[in-house]
């Protein structure tokens, strides 16, 4: 992670990935169960201490790892359940999103 998370609004992720999961085929997920993935994804980030990262390529975050979390915490909760295939798709609309406004670099 390059820049400064403040620069990460969740409004405009979730409009991002929701435009990606459209593109991808996928229809049935809505507003706030994105939002609950990205507030998992930031605890993840937090647990692993990767917010502390100054450069991207510092950084090694383990997708199956994150995915795992994800899952896991989405089990103890029993707030939702969701297919594997269309988590992996939020968090490739959620990197597809921090590529766009530079928080991720390839």
């Amino acid at each position: 992670m390059s820049k400064d998370l403040l620069e990460y609004d969740d409004s405009d992720a979730i409009r991002f990935i929701l435009n990606y999961l459209k593109q991808q085929g996928i229809e049935n997920v809505c507003d706030d169960k994105i939002q609950y993935i990205l507030d998992l994804i930031y605890e993840y980030y937090e647990k692993c201490d990767l917010l502390s990262e100054i450069k991207s390529e510092e950084a090694q975050i383990e997708e199956s790892d994150m995915i795992n979390y994800i899952n896991a915490v989405m089990q103890k909760e029993n707030i939702f359940s969701m297919e594997e295939s269309t988590l992996e798709t939020i968090l490739d609309g959620e990197y597809e999103y921090g590529l766009s406004i530079g928080i991720y670099e390839k």
